[in-house]
């Protein structure tokens, strides 16, 4: 089985203390998003998990105790962007404290378990390509020798992030602006030793020596673990997507960091009002059980090509 944790909500964050005890006790309840009184019990001992994929802008409480992750295969995606406060309020100065802590955490564990995300791109007024070109030098330049790859995507507009981004008048390239802007990237990040990769994106950018990028990656984990696996792509993703199939095991509409394009929380207050309900004792995250949740031990089987 592969973990991510997680595509809904920074765990690594905000909940790693819940996160570190649910791995000392070997197992995590999870709501059904399309249905809440639906809960999976989820095995996460050793024996379970092939990898677990993090997924986070500052894992910074996590760096003192990844050693309790000795048994465990993993990698970050971490999120490093240009924006300001206007649009990440809640992310710590990426100068001053990020990019020293990603070169930290790749000091750590490899250049190959820290992969870079610069996503979502928006285009406005401020955050012109021009911008986010000096913006993405400057980090690439910085992250040298401490990551192989970035990952691109440019931003989709959902339910949940729409008003967001009709207060910030957004604005799309044409195809031909968007395929110069990518050559452009591409060709600063190869400068600087990273390849480039794009996230569920439909438009082709092969010639910009951009692939279509598997943020659950089976040849990386492939790589990490040492042999072969056995797993399909995630049906669950949108057409666009490469992932792999996983169990992701956070909650929508818990992350504190703010961001105006999120499309996992519909609003501030809504975080702020299932953050109350944050306990790191808990088997579930931000939720309490209740006689009303129907409980199932979720069936999972392991990844692992030579263990079926």
């Amino acid at each position: 089985m592969i973990l991510s944790a997680s595509r809904r909500t920074d765990i690594p964050n905000y909940y790693s203390e819940w996160f570190f005890n649910r791995i000392k006790e070997g197992f995590v309840y999870v709501r059904n998003p399309m249905n809440a009184r639906q809960v999976s019990r989820i095995d996460i001992s050793p024996k379970a998990i092939d990898c677990i994929v993090f997924w986070t802008k500052n894992p910074e409480p996590m760096l003192c105790r990844l050693d309790e992750l000795a048994q465990y295969n993993y990698y970050f995606q971490f999120t490093l962007t240009g924006y300001g406060k206007d649009i990440e309020p809640n992310v710590p100065h990426k100068k001053e404290k990020m990019l020293p802590l990603f070169q930290k955490l790749s000091q750590k564990l490899g250049t190959k378990r820290v992969i870079w995300r610069y996503d979502p791109i928006i285009f406005t007024k401020r955050y012109t390509p021009e911008y986010h070109l000096k913006a993405f030098s400057q980090i690439a330049t910085t992250l040298s020798g401490y990551t192989e790859k970035c990952v691109i995507s440019f931003v989709d507009v959902y339910a949940k992030n729409r008003k967001n981004m009709a207060q910030l008048n957004a604005y799309e390239l044409d195809r031909n602006e968007l395929t110069e802007f990518a050559k452009k990237i591409s060709e600063i990040a190869n400068e600087n030793g990273i390849s480039v990769g794009s996230c569920a994106e439909s438009i082709d950018l092969s010639a910009c020596n951009i692939s279509h990028n598997c943020c659950i990656d089976k040849a990386l984990i492939e790589d990490i673990l040492g042999h072969r696996l056995n797993a399909a792509k995630d049906k669950n993703q949108r057409q666009e997507c490469g992932c792999i199939e996983s169990i992701d095991i956070g909650a929508y509409n818990t992350c504190k960091n703010g961001c105006i394009y999120c499309y996992a929380n519909y609003g501030e207050e809504n975080a702020a009002k299932n953050y109350a309900k944050y306990d790191p004792n808990s088997p579930i995250l931000c939720s309490i059980l209740t006689e009303n949740d129907k409980i199932t031990e979720r069936k999972i089987k392991s990844s692992d090509f030579y263990g079926l």
